[in-house]
């Protein structure tokens, strides 16, 4: 058996190594850094996302109405039921109506009036206990509105057409900690000008006999 001391005198004199103590103390941060990043970005994805709902209902609500050459375009409660549908594809993983609701409005002039703003009609779909910002249907008939969005730079009808006015708030879902973000909900409006001529007087039903659902804001489901 060899004597202890020559290698005891090696291993003092023995540089090489590694930092194990240093990277044991570094790792917390390092790891902490990395995760907060992570959810950061997952936070702007999902803004994202949640902005592109927002987007299509508009545009799609700006669009939709059955086809005539012989009268202005008619819009039906299951037009309105298919927006929903699409938002709900398109937001994917989101569960956008369980964790959030979609505001649809139609911003309009009165009639009779020149420019006098008010939210004609409504319809909501979602579980998250929100509501429209600037008020429910009827809103503005006594010429209280000046139109829909930031004060200062609203969103505003010309008389005989009429604006799709989308509110999306989603209570955004962490992949890692709540922590890492802020805590207030992630809120989105879009607006189109509808497209061609509609018939603005009403929303219809296709069969009176057997009506299709009604997207009510006074409802809350998904």
């Amino acid at each position: 058996m060899s004597h202890p001391v020559p290698f005891l005198t090696r291993l003092r004199k023995n540089a090489s190594g590694v930092a194990a103590v240093e990277f044991a103390l570094g790792l917390p941060m390092i790891l902490t850094l990395g995760l907060w990043g992570a959810e950061l970005g997952n936070l702007a994805v999902t803004h994202m996302r949640v902005s592109q709902v927002a987007m299509q209902v508009a545009d799609n609500g700006s669009r939709v109405g059955d086809v005539s050459m012989l009268e202005n375009l008619k819009i039906y409660e299951s037009d309105i039921n298919d927006l929903l549908v699409g938002a709900k594809v398109q937001g994917g993983g989101l569960d956008l109506f369980e964790n959030g609701r979609v505001v649809i409005s139609s911003l309009e002039v009165v009639d009779g009036t020149e420019d006098t703003q008010y939210i004609h009609w409504q319809r909501c779909k979602g579980k998250r206990n929100f509501q429209s910002r600037y008020g429910p249907a009827g809103t503005g008939a006594d010429g209280s509105l000046s139109g829909m969005g930031p004060a200062g730079d609203e969103v505003t009808a010309s008389k005989d057409e009429a604006v799709i006015f989308v509110e999306i708030e989603y209570a955004y879902q962490p992949i890692v900690s709540a922590k890492f973000v802020p805590a207030s909900p992630i809120r989105v409006t879009a607006a189109f000008n509808v497209r061609d001529d509609r018939d603005l007087t009403q929303i219809y039903q296709r069969d009176a006999g057997e009506p299709d659902p009604v997207a009510d804001c006074n409802v809350y489901t998904g």
